[in-house]
């Protein structure tokens, strides 16, 4: 079997970033999105501009069976997966609400349940071994009750306490977890999310390359969570020192003025 990085969410964005950087740096990859076109295009690339073996599977991991069926299309290729990257998610700006219960749900399936189901089949392996490693997407958002956006903040704030979780259980054993915690990111984030990109959140706004790059220093140097932008560093102290009606409120005026 040969090793390799399975990346979530590898269409655009952070995702795309992560498996470009990988594979300049001679990774085997294998990617994984909805988008066959995109998908295929992005291994076009890769194995053109470096010469590396690019797995394109189209996989919709909001659907139950889709992680596992992933895993078994992994191995059938015959690779292994010694690093995952969990980076597929979305987010909805509205009202709770008025939030339709189907697309609701369907991000729970896809922040939380097909992250901790892929993170648990993965990860038996990489214990056996004694090396491994897992980057799970958070954000900043994961620090903070989010009004207008409550069912994505929460799913983050569910994926860096699993993910310091685990990586506490995983101490001595090889294998590093990462919950990466980027802010305001260059990507096709608010248009899924349909939220209106203010100037100030374009100058706020950090490119996804940088925030891969950032994120797989963070992981290599062993960093249990990466927050990436100096500025965002501050949401942890902000957190545990303000109310949390007053962490709320500046939320809610935050989302209100990108709805």
């Amino acid at each position: 079997m040969k090793p390799a990085t399975l990346i979530t969410g590898a269409s655009a964005g952070i995702g795309a970033e992560f498996a470009r950087l990988l594979a300049a740096e001679g990774e085997t990859v294998v990617i994984t999105a909805r988008r066959k076109d995109r998908l295929e295009a992005l291994a076009e690339e890769f194995r053109g501009a470096h010469g590396v073996r690019v797995e394109p599977i189209v996989a919709d991991l909001a659907l139950k069976e889709s992680a596992e069926r992933l895993a078994e299309e992994t191995r059938a290729l015959g690779l292994e997966v010694t690093t995952l990257i969990n980076n597929a998610g979305f987010g909805l700006a509205s009202p709770f609400a008025d939030q339709p219960l189907d697309r609701a749900t369907q991000m729970l399936e896809l922040n939380i349940v097909a992250l901790t189901r892929l993170t648990r089949i993965f990860l038996p392996a990489m214990q056996a071994r004694r090396a491994g490693g897992i980057i799970n997407v958070a954000s900043i958002a994961a620090f903070l009750p989010g009004p207008y956006m409550s069912v994505y903040y929460a799913s983050k704030a569910y994926v860096l306490s699993f993910s310091e979780a685990i990586a506490h259980e995983l101490r001595g054993s090889g294998v590093v977890v990462t919950a990466l915690c980027p802010g305001a990111t260059q990507s096709e984030f608010q248009e899924v999310a349909g939220m209106t990109e203010t100037a100030l959140l374009r100058r706020l706004s950090m490119s996804s390359r940088e925030v891969a790059r950032l994120g797989l220093a963070g992981h290599r140097a062993g960093k249990p969570v990466v927050i990436t932008g100096a500025g965002n560093k501050l949401a942890p102290l902000v957190a545990r020192l303000a109310p949390r009606n007053l962490l709320a409120r500046v939320a809610a005026r935050v989302q209100r003025g990108r709805a």
